[in-house]
């Protein structure tokens, strides 16, 4: 039967993890589609997280983090920028889930700010991470309303276009909500349940559960916490060294690729030098023959890449750098053939190698021209001899904005990638450890062993949480519940057991004391009534709340279970004085008196054997004090009031009445009437008078034990 419920739950996972499939697969398309459309139709919004929002309400986050990754994986094939917004359709699947799971989508006026918060994520860090990979936008949907707010409302660049982005991305957002509240609200709850993917592999846990289940005290760090933080740890440190490798990797190869192309134009700038008329250009500059033309070839060298900022020829000399060539830039005109331009810093080590015309490596610089990398060649003569070098400037702060920007577009991409990670393993943990083991936790908890019923609804708790991981959690879940039963059953042994001990024992007791009081000719039923009389003022006391500290079901089947060993004491009187027929003389009376103390030896010394028996103190209570009286004139120790422990001031009571209406050697009966007036009549000097009032004011049972027990 179990194996039969198994199959038909993994039958039925199966059909809704299909289910679930489809219903992903239509939100990529009605992501795709929507984007499609608002594009070709020119509409100033997206409709590209229609799909997202849609099957995120419907079926839950992780699906809906899937149909957001994936969406963008699939624009990436059209538009490759698309793969950076990943994260962004991730977000608003987590921020629409936490909105679906509290209702918002079953009440109007709530979608508003549902659309408001998914502006914030999709217009908020989206326009942010625009900002970090692309600038300032420059084309797009919000492109133009940005440059209109920068231009007539005075905003920074940055802030005109978070504003841009936000305001179109609300319009959008309050759309798609409103779209898939409509849709929602006409889906049949039954519908929406059967494409709710919640992961369970056992039978579903109500959320008060679940959320008692959360609360249950760890000592210190909870499951859930450590597979969060190990899922974290881990993620983010793989995340951290790829894109920190990227980053580098990315940095230094735009550094060699901005070092080939300075030592490629600065090469190609000395090859259309003749090094052979340099002394000429520095001495007449563009009255010289060829030096125009040549200064436009340098000019077309310059202007073929965008990322080559300067272009010139020096002449290196000990007092300085001669200007052969130095084209002009739109900011400034470059020097004029002769000038002596000092040299730079960055160049010191390399100065007695240019001065000696050697080849120096390219040069990385920050100074008052700005961070460049600088590519100085040799310009040789038809002697073969160094007269200048040509150099070419390639500005680095293209290559901090592309660093940044690939940074961006890591960061990016590996943050979506986490945050599916991360919930593709929290969900596994979830349904697949955390929940089981919480589970089986929480029916443990839940235990009672209080009848044979009680214990076999414990087994029946484990067995309906049909956990059915396929893993070790189920392989724990069998062992767990088989060692249950087990152990349910091996208490129903014990207690089976034990009942038979009980009763094994009390029948002993009462063996025992019967052949105490069996010594005495005239004590007839005397333990058995008084058993019932104690019981029976227990039992009242717990009805009218009285002495709750101790008056329990237990401690009054103690008081039933004690009261026979009350006279024990008397097994070491001699049957001279306990038999005597006539009045005891007071040598007697005070070895007669003995028996309480004498009692008490006895039963102490059986607590040694038995040293947790509770019974057994409250039996040595009631030996040694059952003769004491609320006024301190009893024995053996003269106690009065609360000193009495209380199982003896009921004793007292008991023993006293039954002896009062039973019939003596040496007296006649009293009358019931006459042994109750005889009671209240004793109370607050020889009983308690709470216990002797209650004891009076229950006379109709107190006659009916007396009556069962009555001896003509």
């Amino acid at each position: 039967m179990m194996q039969l419920r198994k199959d038909m739950s993994d039958c039925f996972k199966h059909h809704r993890l299909v289910r679930v499939g489809l219903l992903s697969v239509i939100g990529i398309l009605l992501n795709l589609a929507g984007s499609y459309i608002a594009s070709a139709l020119g509409l100033p919004i997206y409709l590209d997280s229609i799909g997202t929002v849609f099957v995120a309400g419907v079926s839950g986050t992780l699906p809906g983090i899937a149909v957001g990754f994936f969406t963008n994986i699939f624009k990436a094939t059209l538009d490759f920028n698309s793969i950076y917004y990943g994260v962004v359709n991730v977000l608003i699947a987590i921020v629409t889930s936490f909105f679906a799971r509290r209702g918002f989508f079953k009440k109007l006026y709530k979608i508003i700010p549902v659309g408001l918060v998914l502006a914030v994520v999709g217009g908020g860090i989206g326009s942010v991470l625009t900002w970090f990979i692309f600038g300032f936008a420059s084309e797009g949907v919000s492109a133009k309303l940005a440059a209109a707010f920068y231009s007539h409302l005075g905003l920074s660049m940055f802030s005109a276009q978070i504003v841009a982005d936000y305001s179109l991305d609300a319009i959008d957002k309050l759309f798609t909500v409103l779209l898939v509240f409509v849709v929602i609200k006409i889906f049949p709850d039954r519908i929406e349940e059967r494409f709710r993917y919640d992961g369970w592999q056992q039978r579903p846990i109500p959320d008060t559960i679940v959320t008692a289940m959360s609360k249950g005290g760890v000592r210190r760090i909870s499951l859930r916490t450590k597979i969060l933080l190990l899922i974290t740890v881990a993620s983010l440190l793989v995340a951290i060294v790829a894109v920190l490798i990227g980053y580098f990797l990315f940095t230094r190869a735009t550094i060699e690729d901005h070092t080939t192309l300075g030592e490629g134009a600065a090469s190609l700038a000395a090859s259309v030098i003749d090094g052979d008329r340099i002394d000429d250009y520095l001495t007449h500059g563009e009255e010289a023959e060829g030096y125009k033309e040549t200064e436009k070839l340098l000019y077309g060298i310059r202007d073929g890449s965008p990322d080559i900022q300067y272009v010139y020829v020096y002449k290196i000399e000990e007092d300085g750098c001669y200007v052969v060539f130095d084209l002009d830039t739109e900011e400034e005109p470059g020097a004029e053939p002769g000038d002596i331009i000092p040299f730079d810093e960055s160049f010191s080590e390399y100065i007695p190698a240019l001065l000696r015309g050697e080849v120096i490596p390219s040069v990385v610089s920050d100074d008052s021209y700005g961070w460049l990398l600088t590519a100085y060649v040799p310009v040789y003569n038809s002697q073969g001899q160094t007269v200048c070098y040509a150099a070419a400037d390639i500005s680095m702060e293209q290559l901090a904005t592309e660093s940044h920007s690939f940074l961006a577009k890591q960061v990016s991409l590996f943050t979506g990638f986490f945050i599916l990670v991360m919930a593709v393993g929290l969900w596994l943990a979830e349904y697949g450890i955390i929940y089981p083991v919480n589970s089986m936790a929480y029916t443990a908890k839940a235990f009672a062993y209080d009848s044979e019923e009680v214990r076999e609804e414990n087994v029946d708790m484990i067995r309906k949480l049909d956990i059915h991981t396929g893993d070790e959690i189920e392989n724990l879940y069998g062992a767990f519940t088989k060692t249950t039963a087990d152990s349910m059953e091996y208490v129903h042994d014990i207690q089976t057991k034990t009942e038979m001990i009980n009763k094994m024992q009390t029948g002993l007791i009462f063996v025992l004391a019967d052949m105490v009081e069996n010594r005495d000719k005239v004590t007839g039923d005397h333990i058995k009534k008084t058993s019932a009389y104690v019981e029976l003022i227990g039992k009242k006391l717990k009805e009218r709340g009285l002495f709750t500290d101790y008056v329990t079901d237990e401690y009054i089947e103690y008081l039933r279970d004690s009261a026979p060993l009350h006279d024990v004491g008397k097994i070491t009187i001699s049957d001279l004085i306990l038999n005597k027929d006539g009045k005891l003389t007071d040598e007697e009376y005070s070895i007669m008196k003995g028996h309480t103390t004498a009692g008490r030896k006895v039963i102490e010394q059986v607590m040694e054997k038995v040293p947790d028996s509770q019974y057994l103190r409250m039996a040595a209570n009631m030996a040694n004090f059952h003769h004491e009286r609320w006024d301190g004139t009893g024995y053996p120790e003269g106690r009065k009031g609360d000193e009495i422990p209380l199982s003896a001031r009921i004793m007292t009571i008991a023993d006293v009445f039954d002896a009062l209406v039973s019939r003596r050697s040496y007296k006649k009966p009293f009358t019931f009437d006459q042994a109750m007036t005889m009671i209240e009549e004793g109370a607050g000097t020889q009983f308690d008078p709470v216990i002797a009032k209650i004891f009076i004011e229950s006379r109709e049972d107190v006659k009916k034990i007396a009556d069962d027990f009555y001896e003509d």
